[in-house]
């Protein structure tokens, strides 16, 4: 079996199996997807063995988590589910790194670094959190014992992933390290510190954590740079800002937490996020206001164009309906307001509801 196994939000599965099928047809990918509203995963198969390197985790918007999946076991015999495993397990040992190319050399993989026993997040994958926990208990030292798993993790080599979607129904994939989510279900554990005016804190603190990486936070968030919140009321974006030390201008007709303010990192300005522009160039701009998402798109764009920003992160509330769509047509209206040379990431984050999270970076011209 060639494909991928992609995990997200309950609800999602329609808008993402679009989203794998109109890129898989722009990479020439011959193959269909396999998903039912509510799974919390979609399956897209096809006869590429490097599709999981064609259709990059990192590209996909509604995407939690792709995994290179090679097998699927059903009518698994709940006194013996390890003994099938192992045979799909040692016959498709493929690296999943393989070459682009379907007839090029595949490298065969000589053991896995890490074991993730998984289920979808959703109704009914929920409930088998236990039976995950006590298989991969059972599962990981006769791997090891084969020489299938490493003898400690090595977040090095690739992962196998098994997933259960009913106790006797399992899908099994890997993963490159490189190419994939490091979080278990691709979805970071973050907690709500005590101090965050809201929830909404989560929901920035997870797209600095999932869009930019470690060396990139620390090239890009440094004490000291300055950073504009349009819509920032009561202040939960604006508060993460500062606990970076960068310098907010809040815009904001409403008010803003008091504690927000006592940081003397933060103006607040009462103004209208779609009117009010810095006088000077913003290291940042972030946006989180609720309005038509081709609006924001457009006023996105224009922050760009006229220089007002070097990057920003904004979200893009979408309709119930037609979500994937709507989500080309808005990325398509920002690059176009942009008018400039632009690196974006947009993702469906966890702490998201009806909404994806963008992130974007003017590029030199120089």
């Amino acid at each position: 079996m060639n494909g991928l196994l992609c995990y997200c939000r309950a609800g999602f599965e329609p808008d993402l199996a679009a989203e794998l099928g109109e890129r898989a047809a722009e990479a020439g990918i011959p193959g269909y997807a396999r998903a039912t509203r509510g799974d919390g995963h979609v399956l897209f198969l096809g006869d590429d063995p490097a599709m999981a390197t064609r259709l990059p985790w990192r590209t996909l918007v509604f995407a939690r988590q792709s995994l290179r999946l090679f097998a699927e076991l059903r009518d698994l015999d709940p006194r013996d589910r390890i003994a099938p495993m192992l045979d799909a397990i040692e016959s498709s040992r493929v690296a999943v790194d393989a070459p682009a190319s379907p007839s090029a050399h595949r490298v065969q993989v000589t053991r896995y670094g890490e074991l993730w026993v998984e289920h979808p997040d959703s109704d009914a994958g929920k409930p088998l959190s236990g039976l995950a926990r006590s298989f991969g208990n059972a599962l990981r030292p006769v791997l090891r014992k084969r020489g299938l798993l490493a003898a400690s993790d090595d977040p090095r080599l690739p992962r196998l992933h098994v997933c259960f979607v009913a106790g006797d129904h399992a899908l099994l994939a890997d993963s490159d390290p490189a190419n994939s989510a490091p979080w278990p279900l691709g979805v970071p554990r973050l907690r709500l510190h005590a101090d965050a005016p809201s929830r909404s804190a989560l929901k920035l603190e997870e797209a600095l954590l999932t869009l930019l990486d470690e060396a990139q936070r620390r090239e890009w968030l440094r004490p000291g740079m300055t950073a504009a919140d349009l819509g920032a009321a009561p202040g939960g974006w604006t508060w993460v800002l500062a606990r970076h030390g960068l310098r907010v201008i809040a815009i904001d007709n409403g008010p803003l937490r008091p504690h927000v303010l006592e940081t003397g990192l933060v103006e607040h300005l009462r103004a209208d996020g779609f009117h009010w522009h810095p006088a000077r160039p913003l290291d940042w701009m972030v946006c989180d206001m609720v309005e038509q998402p081709a609006r924001v798109a457009r006023r996105m764009g224009e922050w760009f164009r006229e220089g007002w920003c070097r990057q920003a992160i904004f979200n893009l509330k979408l309709p119930m309906k037609k979500r994937w769509l709507e989500t080309r047509h808005s990325l398509d209206a920002f690059a176009e307001a942009a008018g400039v040379p632009l690196a974006l990431r947009a993702r469906q984050l966890y702490h998201d509801r009806e909404e994806i999270t963008v992130h974007a970076r003017r590029l030199s011209t120089t």
